[in-house]
C-alpha cells in the first residue's frame, strides 16, 4: 500500500501554478495497480481517494501512517464504488457482494476491511473515498436500485445525463461523506453545467468510461479565473472549495463525485451563470 499527500493551496497561491505544477497538485493519475492499494491523502477536509485491485490475492485496507490511527476506520467512514468485475469486500468477517458501479457504505470503527475479486479474469477496481467521521452508522451495500436517481441537461446543451446518487443523506445516514455517478447520454459531453462552488464542501471527481484515444477537459479555479486539466480514463481530480469543477470530454463518459465538508445538504451551492464564467 501506499499513501500520498498532497496539501491544500489558496485562490492567490494557484495563479502562480503552471500546468505541470497544477497536474501534481490536483491530478491523480494512477490509481488502480494490480494487487495494490493507492492512497491519495488531501488536505482539503482532510479528504482521502483510492484505489484498490485485488487480482491475484486479497487486499486489506491498513491505517497509512498520516492517520496515526491502529486501523483505518478508527475515525472514519468509508465509500466504494466498484468501477471493474465483480467483487467481495469483507468488514469484520461480514461479506458484501459488490458488482460493477455498485456502492458500499461502511462505518466509523470497523477493524478490518479486505477486498477480493470474484474472477482474477476480471478483477474488481474498488474506488474508494473516506472522511473523518464522528459517529458509528452501520455498513450498507447500494446498488443501483437504491439509488436516487434523477436526469438532468438536454441534447440541445450537450449535457443530457443520468446522476446516481448512491452515499448520500436521501439515501443513507453518514457524517460527511457523499458519493454519486453520473453517466452522459450518448452525445453529450458537459458535466455539472451551469458550473457552481459549493464553499461549505470540496469535491473529487473520478472519471471512467473514457474511450480509448479520448480524453476529458476538467475546468476548475474560481468562476472568474477558470483553469483546465486534461484527463483520462480512470483518473481523478481534486476540486478545492472555492473552485467550480466542471468538464466536457471528446466523447460522452462516466465519472464518480465524492464530497466531504459541514454540509449534507445536496443542493447547497452557488450557481455561477454560464456567460459570467471568464
Amino acid at each position: 500500500m501506499t499513501a500520498e499527500t498532497r496539501y491544500a493551496a489558496s485562490p492567490a497561491e494557484v495563479l502562480r501554478w503552471n500546468t505541470e505544477q497544477t497536474r501534481k497538485e490536483l491530478l491523480i493519475e494512477k490509481l488502480f495497480v494490480q494487487d495494490e492499494i493507492k492512497l491519495v491523502y488531501s488536505h482539503y477536509d482532510r479528504f482521502v481517494t483510492g484505489g484498490i485491485f485485488p487480482v491475484s490475492k486479497p487486499l486489506q485496507l491498513m491505517a497509512p501512517d498520516q492517520f496515526k490511527a491502529q486501523y483505518f476506520l478508527e475515525r472514519r467512514e468509508l465509500g466504494i464504488i466498484n468501477v471493474g468485475g465483480a467483487g467481495t469486500v469483507k468488514v469484520d468477517g461480514e461479506s458484501f457482494e459488490v458488482a460493477f458501479k455498485e456502492a458500499l457504505y461502511v462505518g466509523k470503527g470497523k477493524k478490518e476491511v479486505i477486498f477480493s475479486s470474484k474472477d482474477a479474469a476480471a478483477p474488481a477496481k474498488f474506488y474508494l473515498n473516506s472522511t473523518p467521521a464522528h459517529h458509528e452508522f452501520p455498513s450498507r451495500l447500494v446498488t443501483r436500485q437504491d439509488a436516487e436517481v434523477v436526469t438532468l441537461g438536454t441534447p440541445e446543451t450537450s449535457n443530457h445525463r443520468t446522476i446516481n446518487k448512491l452515499i448520500v443523506a436521501s439515501v443513507l445516514p453518514t457524517c460527511q461523506l457523499q458519493m454519486g455517478m453520473t453517466e452522459l447520454k450518448t452525445g453529450s459531453v458537459w458535466n455539472t453545467m451551469p458550473a457552481h462552488t459549493h464553499d461549505r464542501r470540496m469535491e473529487v471527481y473520478f472519471y471512467f468510461e473514457v474511450p480509448q484515444g479520448q480524453s476529458v477537459c476538467h475546468f476548475w479555479g474560481q468562476p472568474q479565473e477558470t483553469r483546465h486539466i486534461w484527463m483520462q480514463n480512470e483518473q481523478a481530480v481534486i476540486s478545492p472549495p472555492w473552485s467550480i469543477h466542471s468538464g466536457a470530454g471528446t466523447s460522452n463518459y462516466t465519472f464518480i463525485w465524492g464530497m466531504a465538508g459541514e454540509n449534507l445538504d445536496y443542493g447547497d451551492m452557488d450557481v455561477c451563470a454560464t456567460p459570467d464564467l471568464r
